[in-house]
């Protein structure tokens, strides 16, 4: 095998298949990279961006602004990855937002959401960093020409007070589209798309990253088990990084091979939320070259999501800022609630599997009513009637036979829950989004109804390269930075822990982003 034709499915035969796994020896990883003096250079940069999301676009901005020569590299066609599809929600704990609302918060609050979401295995030192940098994003962000509406802080699942802003067209292209114009008119910015990284290019004595090899006019088929190898479009290139490269490749959700070895229950013919590309090939190349794995077999799966659509769609957004801070998910065997529907994903997640695994068509609903739904989804209520993942009923009944829910049951269910809300009571799974509704109705009875289906679906995963709080790479062989490389957002491991908060994945991609391009 040569070292330039190392495949992901080698990768995986050598045991670099997540955190617990053995490392390759410091002479196999370096076997796997080519190295300087065997490589003839086609062009030279400062800084080499792997990636177009909201870390890579961060990175390129703050390296560009210092006066460095960035090239950015983009396998699929268009810009963003799965930042441009993502929800549009920035989560910033104890921000100038919140002060103008008078939500009281704090970092430290903030920091106990996400230990709690991520089963306390988070790496706090990166929590920290967040905290410290958030509002900075947030600015920055802004700066770029992003439009953030003037309302007040959303508030997702898991946390513990509204602290999320949303773009005004509640998608993460709100921040990709003006970040992609103002990084294209910084001086010495280029942005090639259809660009596939293939490997990193090391130092003569293997202990740096000095630049990579890619090819141009790529074209990535989802088709093929291994976009490294299988694929042979392309021509290739060998680009310097003399400053050094910052992989913001994003995460493997839709890398159908490789989330099934680290998570056997995520069936290859599984939907994800994520665009296509979201394929493990760049994190395995890191790990070939001797970079640390976190927490690689922790994915999350998405429990806002729906059958009734492929991908992201709308029932994110439908669900999280509508039907469920007010309204109820039950389980339409019995028409019972089963969950805190304001808990964090995994909780959420876990929730709906013991129905489903069950009974695997008894898919959950998330039932409510128009007073449940945030303003800020108004506008996009039509759209999931029309394009039938909500449905809107007249009465409760009209609902329930539709589900195949036993009626009286849910009426039980709902009535009990209202009382909850109107008596300022506790409810049985402790929902702290009622706590604002006392003296009136959660679900008002009047209608009309509202219900989605749930299901939940890879969304994002955990873990990835370690990183330290100026986001350089940790090398297994030396327990040390290596030279020249730098990660930020979903590719790297640690931030989370077990599972995500909602809202705080462009918050991670944004900071780590721009400090990644602070420091190269």
């Amino acid at each position: 095998m040569s070292k330039e034709t190392m495949s992901r499915r080698d990768a995986l035969k050598l045991g670099v298949v997540g955190a617990g796994a053995a490392m390759l020896s410091a002479a196999n990883a370096m076997a796997a990279a080519p190295i300087e003096k065997d490589v003839k250079f086609d062009e030279e940069y400062d800084v080499i961006v792997i990636g177009t999301g909201f870390a890579g676009l961060a990175a390129a901005a703050k390296a560009a602004e210092r006066g460095y020569k960035v090239l950015i590299l983009e396998k699929m066609g268009r810009i963003g990855g799965n930042s441009v599809i993502n929800g549009g929600g920035m989560a910033v704990p104890n921000s100038t937002w919140q002060k103008k609302y008078g939500i009281q918060d704090s970092g430290e609050l903030f920091i106990a959401d996400c230990l709690k979401a991520g089963l306390g295995i988070n790496h706090v030192e990166l929590l920290e960093t967040i905290v410290k940098r958030a509002q900075d994003a947030l600015d920055f962000s802004i700066k770029c020409g992003a439009k953030w509406q003037d309302v007040k802080p959303a508030w997702f699942g898991g946390h513990s007070a509204p602290r999320s802003l949303v773009t005004d067209n509640m998608s993460g292209s709100g921040v990709i589209k003006p970040m992609h114009e103002f990084v294209e008119k910084l001086p010495g910015c280029k942005i090639m798309t259809r660009t596939k990284m293939d490997d990193f290019v090391m130092s003569n004595d293997g202990t740096s990253v000095v630049g990579v090899t890619a090819r141009i006019n790529y074209r990535f088929d989802a088709k093929l088990l291994s976009d490294d190898v299988e694929n042979k479009t392309g021509e290739k290139k060998v680009y310097k990084a003399k400053k050094g490269v910052v992989l913001a490749s994003g995460g493997f959700s839709m890398d159908k091979v490789y989330r099934k070895l680290q998570d056997p229950r995520l069936a290859e013919d599984m939907d994800a939320t994520n665009h296509e590309g979201a394929t493990a090939g760049a994190l395995l190349k890191a790990f070939q070259i001797g970079a640390f794995p976190v927490h690689v077999s922790w994915i999350q799966q998405g429990p806002w999501a729906s059958p009734d659509e492929r991908g992201f769609g709308v029932a994110p957004l439908l669900t999280q800022q509508g039907l469920f801070k007010l309204g109820i998910a039950v389980d339409v065997r019995n028409g019972k609630r089963f969950m805190n529907e304001m808990a964090d994903r995994k909780t959420r997640a876990d929730a709906e599997y013991v129905i489903l695994r069950e009974a695997p068509k008894a898919y959950p609903v998330a039932i409510g009513t128009y007073n449940t739904f945030e303003e800020q989804v108004y506008p996009i209520m039509e759209k999931g009637i029309t394009g039938g993942v909500m449905k809107k009923f007249d009465t409760i009944d009209a609902l329930a036979a539709n589900y195949k829910i036993p009626a009286d049951a849910l009426k039980e269910t709902i009535k009990k829950y209202n009382e909850d809300a109107k008596n300022g009571t506790e409810d049985q799974f402790k929902k702290q989004s009622l706590k604002d509704v006392k003296g009136k109705e959660a679900i008002e009875m009047k209608g009309p109804f509202y219900a989605i289906r749930l299901v939940p679906k890879p969304h994002h995963t955990m873990g990835g390269l370690q990183i330290n709080t100026k986001a350089q790479v940790i090398s297994a062989n030396t327990n040390k930075p290596i030279p020249g490389l730098y990660a930020a957002g979903e590719v790297t491991g640690g931030t989370h822990g077990a599972s995500r908060l909602g809202t705080v994945a462009v918050t991670d991609c944004l900071t780590f982003g721009m400090i990644a391009g602070e420091n190269i």
